[in-house]
């Protein structure tokens, strides 16, 4: 097991909305015993309310500071010896101190899948607040590669099988 492992057991998941970090991180953590936290959902189940709910009563600065503390809970627990497989919210690596956090508390993976793949599974879903807008849905999945790929590992992915990405996450021999 590699030593930021050691100290903080946390695996985080990051990429665009769409690119399965949750149905990923699901797999990989049955695969390796660990729990699973799919920070959004976390946020709505502790919220009372959905995400879209909170962008559109009280803005992105409101959900991201929301956001923010999440993960330094999420963090507080890995550093507890909570071992943990995480997926994050699309922007939660981008706002400013989340990487920073999340740089010390364990390993962060970016599941970096073609936007043209992205742009299917989304198609038709309608609770995703900032993927309305085509051209500026295209803009913002520009705007965050560069922080995405600051990430401790990338996983190129791209298929629909979430098992691709769990071998190839498990092939990165993080747990020794």
């Amino acid at each position: 097991m590699i030593l930021k492992l050691k100290r903080s057991p946390g695996i985080y998941l990051v990429g665009f909305m769409g690119c399965g970090k949750s149905t990923v991180g699901a797999a990989l953590a049955d695969e390796i015993g660990w729990r699973f936290v799919d920070l959004d959902r976390e946020i709505e189940t502790r919220q009372g309310r959905l995400i879209i709910d909170i962008f559109e009563t009280h803005g992105e600065p409101a959900f991201r500071q929301i956001e923010s503390d999440a993960i330094q809970q999420l963090i507080k627990d890995t550093h507890r010896g909570r071992a943990t497989v995480a997926a994050l919210g699309g922007g939660a690596f981008t706002w400013p101190g989340n990487r920073e956090r999340l740089d010390d508390s364990g390993v962060t993976i970016w599941l970096d899948v073609p936007f043209a793949r992205i742009e299917s599974r989304i198609a038709s879903q309608t609770h995703r607040p900032l993927a309305r807008d085509a051209k500026r849905f295209r803009e913002l999945f520009d705007s965050r590669r560069q922080t995405y790929s600051t990430a401790d590992y990338t996983i190129p992915f791209d298929s629909d099988d979430p098992q691709d990405a769990v071998q190839a996450i498990q092939a990165l021999h993080l747990l020794g």
